[in-house]
């Protein structure tokens, strides 16, 4: 069906002076930058497939629905009893069902050249579009190195979560396509100090049951979830699934959490009630592994922000291009041409950082190990803290119809 253009000859004015809504975009082939830096030239068809299809306008207005539908919390069915479910926005699963089978959350597991660099590359992509996304997906990526070395795990989830085939069932492991997977950490008394973190861990023979709350945990409708609880040898990192056979495993979401942005993913405060849970690393060393995974979602953070300077320094050009200012074009503008070269300076060196440290993630001499674990710390943190001032510029760029 042809889209008929909106009204701008009204009663009482004319609308003019006022840019169209972009049409479709290529978010890989229109950024020489990215592609520069994943120094693939163009031609890796993979990310060419997922730029095209994540910039186009299709896509962004199904962001927006994923965003403005936010999460709702199912804790108990019409009868009273316990479901503990998270429903989501149809098009929040086709972000998740896009995403993965473009390998967000596995190519870098793949055994192909350059795996981290093209992961990150994905993490860029799209957080220009729906972020909210991206969590239970870092989370994913992230919990591969862990799960990978654990023997004795009774399900192949090492396999299943590089599966490029998302099912969202409410259903056991083992009777899935692919799974995804969470982390339950952050303790009310501790925060970050998570040495503090009072959980307690129980042996049920070849199994664990945990009792505890967690004041935050990261996509709480994952199929799985690391987690630190405590044994009798110190704090230990275990894998809770969410499901068990023929019945829901003990984890209780107590609320949503109320957040500024990344509102169309569900994070919450969750509960332990004798849940069922696998052991992972050695008993007592659950700092010491868990930190593996925390270690892979810092190069998310690092390059996300990236991905948002972007998306709106992007905005900005897009407006300033097909507005009129006192007889001028504003990107004819003197003054806004220089802010607009300032915020690309900014957008440049953050994606240039995260990029470098991401190849130093698919290297393997000790030198690279080392640039990894401390450049990624400091990627994070800085491009953290440079976000919010590009992404205020370029929202002042639009000026106060823009802005709202």
């Amino acid at each position: 069906m042809t889209e008929l253009p909106a009204t701008a000859l009204l009663e009482t004015h004319d609308v003019t002076n006022q840019p169209e809504a972009a049409g479709d975009r290529d978010l890989w082939t229109d950024d020489i930058v990215l592609r520069l830096l994943a120094g693939r030239d163009g031609k890796d068809s993979a990310l060419a497939a997922y730029g095209a299809t994540l910039g186009q306008r299709e896509t962004r207005e199904a962001a927006r629905n994923a965003e403005r539908h936010t999460p709702e919390l199912r804790p108990f069915d019409q009868a009273g009893r316990r479901l503990d479910e998270v429903i989501f926005h149809p098009d929040y699963h086709r972000f998740m069902a896009t995403s993965v089978a473009a390998g967000y959350h596995s190519v870098a597991w793949e055994h192909d050249a350059g795996g981290h660099v093209a992961h990150a590359a994905m993490v860029y992509l799209a957080s220009q579009v729906e972020p909210g996304h991206c969590c239970p997906l870092t989370m994913t990526y992230a919990a591969q190195p862990v799960i990978s070395k654990t023997e004795g795990l009774c399900d192949d989830w090492s396999a299943l979560a590089l599966s490029r085939e998302y099912d969202p069932a409410a259903k056991p492991a083992n009777m899935k396509s692919g799974v995804t997977l969470g982390m339950a950490m952050t303790e009310k008394q501790g925060g970050s100090d998570v040495r503090a973190n009072s959980t307690a861990a129980e042996r049920d023979g070849d199994t664990w049951r945990l009792t505890g709350h967690k004041w935050f945990c990261s996509a709480p409708m994952s199929d799985g979830f690391l987690t630190l609880a405590r044994t009798g040898s110190g704090l230990t990192c275990f894998l809770v699934p969410r499901w068990l056979d023929g019945e829901r495993n003990g984890i209780r979401i107590q609320r949503l959490k109320e957040k500024l942005g990344n509102r169309s993913n569900a994070s919450a405060e969750i509960e332990y009630h004798g849940a069922l849970a696998y052991r992972v690393g050695e008993d007592g060393a659950g700092v010491r592994t868990i930190v593996e995974m925390v270690h892979h979602t810092r190069l998310d953070t690092a390059i996300a922000p990236a991905g948002l300077m972007r998306a709106a320094l992007r905005e900005a050009f897009h407006w300033v291009s097909n507005r009129l200012a006192f007889q001028k074009r504003l990107i004819d503008q003197p003054l806004m041409r220089t802010v607009l070269a300032d915020l690309a300076l900014d957008w440049q060196g953050a994606l240039t950082l995260g990029m470098h440290v991401a190849r130093s993630f698919d290297g393997h001499t000790p030198e690279d190990r080392a640039f990894a674990r401390i450049g990624v710390a400091l990627a994070k943190y800085l491009n953290n803290k440079l976000c919010p001032m590009v992404v205020g510029e370029a929202m002042e760029v639009l000026g106060g119809m823009g802005y709202v």
